[in-house]
């Protein structure tokens, strides 16, 4: 028997991440489980040019980027479910994070969509959705947008990308 109480979704609010939310709502809607939405913010203090320093001005943007992005993953869901679904932006480094947060809250499930990278872009840019699948402390079902859907929005539900 499948078990679900916890299931996260990471969102960087792309089709592949709206995709992804359809799949954790619906599981979370079938399996009486609560649905954490996960947005993370790469922390600019980790990227190459931050040796220079980090500006007031920047510090602030990325402030507001959280609470913009908080907000905008609260809005991707019904308001029939928001009563299961926790919100949270964060700054970090993304596939660190995502492991993080999938262990501090007893995570069953992580549902999170794949662009697909091949060759030079995945080369260079890695996948943060393949190194989550090789560390995570649970099962990951990875959603690639539009192949293969067998979760269909329902006419006027709203996604990420829409709000």
């Amino acid at each position: 028997m499948i078990t679900l109480k916890t299931i996260l979704v990471p969102s960087d609010f792309s089709e592949c991440s709206d995709a992804a939310i359809r799949y954790g709502l619906e599981l979370a809607r079938r399996f009486d489980a609560k649905l954490h939405l996960l947005h993370v913010i790469q922390d600019p203090a980790t990227q190459p040019w931050a040796a220079e320093g980090l500006s007031i001005p920047i510090l602030q943007a990325v402030d507001q980027w959280q609470k913009d992005a908080q907000q905008r993953l609260a809005g991707s869901v019904p308001a029939a479910d928001a009563g299961r679904v926790t919100a949270v932006a964060k700054i970090a480094t993304p596939f660190q994070e995502i492991l993080g947060y999938a262990d501090e809250h007893a995570v069953d499930l992580i549902v999170m969509g794949t662009h697909g990278r091949s060759g030079m872009s995945h080369l260079l840019l890695g996948s943060i959705a393949e190194k989550v699948v090789r560390r995570a402390p649970c099962p990951v079902l990875t959603v690639r947008h539009p192949e293969r859907e067998f979760v269909h929005t329902e006419p006027g539900a709203v996604t990420a990308s829409a709000v």
